[in-house]
């Protein structure tokens, strides 16, 4: 799912009387450039609310060495990094229109450019020859992100809202109910910004016709309903669609042409998704030399430095959960050998990275006598889940254990989840990119709506993470995995 890259053609060569809809309505066009100042003010704000905070807390907690500073110089401060850090924002690409898998890289942008600007200032510190405390520094490391990924959420609500009452909006037809067509659909739903409204995903397959499309992300909310083809002007017209998108890849150059002739005749705008964006295991950059777009190609790279920070990061974080919990871990324990026989933990064999077998680790949710290798359960009310079982699955702390397995390296905190042996036996090539990196206790899937389905059957959240993983987005995934646990999703 990564960024579905789209092709904008030039616009209609005319305006269709017949066309109940403008192709590039003014209003629009100021709603984008109204949103994306006001999104760059919120963040000023929000960094400069961010970072006073900060200093409050460390004079009012009594800080380190507690050097005090005049308000007019806090206030001076705080509006130079708010500066500094909306800067580095817009060099990394966070004002763009279009949002990521489960706005999981938002997230990840906003702790990466939080610990780069704050570096920026920690060196500055070195320079000037006045004293300065540098818990301020960590306090806004804590603080900064916090905010702006709240006010990241406010924003997101008040152009949703907008777009609600028909501001900013222009009605969009998706051609093609596979794979890349719902990816499209969806990272249309994910990004308000782009101010587009899908109104239905139209597809030549009659069967398919009146099945709901959900967008990939944490419930399934927004849908759209497969219309069946064929995509001709009377139907753009009749839905009142200024902009289709092409949504298969692999649709021919005749067939592509027919399309774009009836987009036009309709007096609508026309996009599609070239026939180089395609799921393979190598990593795609794309080039745009004079209108020709040009893909370089190359195998993914081992990241070393990562990889070493991460497992180290791992086992702390997971030794200190173990010895935070570990009154948790005695209370569960009791209360399984309570409520039924057998041992309190439960151990099964998983496939790791390179396709190495290992003993995962689990609080004991079944009875005694049931199946040790299957699918899952499914049903809450399966008669095979114990009571105890039952609220263990609900707030996940059977997966409590596996901290054991962080621990000896056969699994992270972050990463697909490990598979059962008769399940990899199944995989092919595709299926098979999985096993490239460790698997993790939390991940994209996890966190998604999809994860009430079977996870190979949704491979496309493990195949972003794998392609985009770092450590900024490991952080992100767990404070996603937090806000989600807290939720009680």
């Amino acid at each position: 799912m990564g960024s579905v890259k789209i092709i904008d053609s030039a616009k209609p060569f005319g305006k269709s009387s017949a066309c109940p809809v403008e192709a590039e309505p003014k209003n629009r066009e100021r709603f984008e450039v109204a949103t994306e100042l006001v999104e760059r003010a919120f963040d000023l704000i929000a960094v400069l609310a961010a970072t006073t905070l900060a200093y409050v807390s460390y004079d009012l907690l009594q800080m380190g060495k507690h050097v005090r500073y005049p308000s007019t110089i806090v206030l001076l401060a705080a509006s130079a990094f708010s500066v500094l850090f909306v800067i580095m924002m817009d060099h990394d690409g966070a004002y763009r229109r279009a949002n990521s898998l489960l706005r999981i890289r938002e997230t990840e942008r906003i702790l990466r450019v939080t610990v780069h600007a704050l570096g920026v200032v920690f060196l500055v510190t070195f320079i000037f020859s006045e004293p300065f405390s540098r818990w301020v520094v960590i306090m806004a490391a804590v603080l900064v992100p916090l905010v702006v990924i709240l006010e990241k959420q406010l924003v997101f609500v008040l152009i949703r809202n907008l777009h609600s009452r028909g501001y900013g909006l222009r009605n969009v037809l998706v051609y093609g109910a596979g794979l890349t067509g719902r990816r499209v659909f969806s990272a249309i739903v994910r990004s308000p910004k782009l101010g587009m409204n899908p109104l239905a995903i139209v597809d030549d397959d009659e069967r398919l016709e009146g099945e709901e499309v959900y967008e990939f992300g944490y419930r399934r909310d927004r849908s759209a309903q497969v219309i069946a083809g064929p995509l001709n002007k009377d139907l753009i017209r009749k839905l009142s669609a200024s902009l289709v998108i092409v949504g298969i890849p692999s649709v021919s150059q005749r067939r592509l042409k027919e399309i774009e002739a009836e987009v036009f005749a309709a007096g609508a705008h026309f996009a599609f998704v070239p026939q180089l964006s395609y799921s393979s295991e190598s990593s795609t950059d794309y080039v745009d030399i004079d209108g020709v777009l040009i893909a370089s190609m190359s195998l993914p790279q081992r990241k070393r430095l990562y990889e070493f920070v991460k497992q180290v990061f791992d086992a702390i974080v997971a030794l200190g959960l173990m010895v935070f919990t570990l009154p948790l871990w005695v209370i569960i324990t009791g209360l399984i050998r309570l409520d039924s026989k057998g041992p309190a933990l439960f151990e099964q064999l998983r496939i790791g990275r390179g396709e190495r077998p290992f003993r995962l680790y689990k609080f004991r949710t079944m009875i005694l006598d049931a199946p040790k290798y299957g699918l899952h359960p499914t049903d809450a009310d399966d008669p095979r889940i114990t009571r105890v079982g039952r609220w263990l699955r609900r707030t996940s702390l059977d997966e409590l254990p596996q901290l054991l397995n962080v621990l000896k390296g056969e699994m992270s905190l972050v990463g697909p989840r490990p598979e059962m042996p008769f399940i990899v036996e199944r995989y092919n090539d595709y299926h098979r990119q999985r096993l490239q990196v460790i698997p993790g206790l939390t991940g994209l899937w996890q966190l998604s709506a999809d994860r009430a389905f079977l996870i190979h059957e949704n491979i496309q959240y493990d195949l972003y993470y794998i392609r985009n993983r770092n450590f900024f987005m490991d952080l992100a995934i767990l404070l996603h995995t937090a806000v989600f646990a807290m939720k009680g999703i």
